[in-house]
């Protein structure tokens, strides 16, 4: 472990970009399918809802190996078990363009997700190990960009090589930077010894039922629309998998001597209000990035390019903060940090409340904007607070917590904003259509004016009557989604106002106390 006052040598900084260029592919790809289903699942024969075990598989497996990775890279070396999970990324990433089955497709993404998985904690390891106090900030501000900007460029990257190129080349992008990340982890990090006997005294209870639990519940979260919540028998056993799977996990890891992550961390204030937080971020930046795209399509009809091009603004000015955040966080409490980028957040939220049928790529702009730039203020502060103070062993399971934490809400936000969408049309859509009864004079009158239209190009009367009320239905309809979608947003910025509350846990970092002690 690097001490607070030494210097900083070039290899140290290649081990953080190694570290950090891993990270940066396999938060990427959480993302980037999501514009290009359509034209993955048509290549391969899957139906929509078939398609979406694109993401479902690769989250699942993701969010096992997450909290194993710390102790896992404890056995067996961080910089073996780093370079091994990054060229099984790459090699994953090759097979899920070679696919030409729905099965070969959920297998490979799973491959992804289980080896991606492992190159987001240890990122933020190598961060703490290889860099002093001083300058942890910039490797901090690094991983905190990646984390929200990688998300933000998902969908554009992935609407534009599926749009010019192919969808193919959605997994080919991971080989070139994959094989870079390779080589910089190769040549920075120095070889460890195994501990191969830690795996007979493994905590194989704890690991089993978080594997069940965790990946269960992340099941449930991303099927469980597509499937009608608990009119699904799959649904339901589902949920009771992953309660009685969390429930065990918990209690094997708070009882017993060796657990393969320290859940007692929690009790820190800093870490447990971190990982409040970054469920939060979690289901609201995520949620957004859900959000745009679907209303683009729905209700303007863009294609992935188009939306691509939308979602784009939210990552433009994250490259211009990234500089500044290590100067912020020395010259500033991170606490209030988190605190405005939050409001930032939630004000960009509040300004899609007014959202009408006519909002497209200009009006998106401006709240995309203020999104983008409260996004690091809030993440980047966040990441450097939650494994302060810690020693190596608890920075990683720290890490580990909090990426878990991350995705948990990306799911839980994903899966509510969905759900919230279609009861919000629903009830839109009645309350809209009990005030156009027999007696609305504007009713009647857009009817006729309607009627008219149809009966000029030739329609019979009955014909043209009925497509008129058929096109009052479809503009009911639209106005309907999109106050559906207003509402959405108007949940998130609540969300992110109440849960400014977990930043009173937070604890102010003592200067120079950026690492304590290693304590193996």
């Amino acid at each position: 472990m690097k001490p607070a006052a030494t210097e900083v040598s070039l290899r140290d900084w290649i081990a953080v970009g190694g570290g950090i260029l891993g990270a940066f592919m396999a938060i990427l790809d959480i993302q980037i399918t999501n514009a290009s289903l359509a034209e993955i699942g048509g290549a391969i024969g899957a139906t929509p809802a078939e398609g979406s075990w694109l993401s479902t598989g690769y989250l699942m497996a993701e969010i096992i190996i997450i909290p194993l990775s710390g102790w896992l890279s404890r056995v067996f070396g961080l910089r073996r078990f780093l370079t091994v999970n990054s060229a099984l990324f790459v090699v994953f990433s090759i097979l899920c363009a070679m696919s030409t089955s729905l099965p070969e497709m959920i297998l490979f993404r799973a491959g992804q997700g289980f080896t991606g998985g492992v190159l987001i904690p240890t990122a933020i390891t190598i961060v703490r190990m290889r860099l002093p106090a001083d300058k942890q900030p910039v490797g901090v501000a690094l991983f905190g960009m990646v984390a929200t900007f990688a998300p933000a460029i998902g969908p554009t990257a992935g609407g534009w090589l599926t749009e010019n190129l192919s969808w193919h080349y959605i997994f080919y992008l991971n080989v070139v930077p994959g094989i870079l990340a390779i080589a910089l982890q190769l040549y920075a990090l120095d070889p460890e010894r195994m501990q191969l006997s830690d795996l007979k005294h493994g905590d194989w209870l704890g690991i089993l039922a978080m594997a069940i639990g965790l990946s269960s519940l992340t099941f449930v979260l991303e099927e469980g629309q597509r499937e009608e919540w608990f009119g699904s028998n799959l649904i339901v056993a589902g949920t009771i998998a992953a309660v009685l799977g969390i429930i065990v996990f918990l209690i094997a890891e708070l009882t017993t001597d060796r657990p393969f992550i320290n859940l007692r961390l929690f009790a820190n204030p800093s870490v447990g209000g971190s990982g409040l937080l970054m469920a939060v971020f979690g289901a609201t930046a995520f949620g957004s990035i859900y959000l745009i795209p679907a209303y683009l399509a729905q209700i303007q009809g863009y294609n992935a390019q188009q939306i691509g091009e939308v979602v784009m603004w939210s990552g433009i000015p994250q490259l211009f903060l990234l500089p500044l955040m290590p100067f912020l966080i020395r010259k500033f409490d991170p606490r209030l940090l988190v605190a405005l980028g939050l409001l930032m957040f939630a004000a960009s939220c509040f300004i899609n409340v007014d959202m009408t049928p006519d909002t497209a790529m200009d009006q998106l702009i401006f709240p995309q904007l203020l999104r983008a730039a409260g996004q690091p203020l809030a993440t980047i502060p966040l990441t450097q607070l939650s494994v302060v103070g810690l020693s190596r062993r608890d920075t990683a399971d720290s890490a580990g917590i909090t990426s878990v934490m991350r995705n948990l809400g990306a799911s839980v936000g994903i899966a509510m904003l969905s759900t919230m969408v279609q009861m919000r049309e629903q009830i839109h859509f009645s309350a809209i259509a009990e005030t156009l009864t027999q007696n609305s004079l504007k009713a009647q009158d857009r009817l006729q004016a309607l009627t008219g239209l149809f009966v000029g190009k030739g329609a019979p009367l009955d014909v043209a009557v009925q497509r008129a009320l058929d096109v009052l239905a479809q503009q009911v309809r639209l106005n309907a989604s999109v106050m559906a979608y207003a509402d959405s947003f108007w949940i998130l910025g609540v969300g992110i106002l109440v849960s400014m509350l977990a930043v009173l846990l937070l604890r102010k970092p003592r200067p120079g106390a950026a690492v304590m002690a290693d304590a193996h």
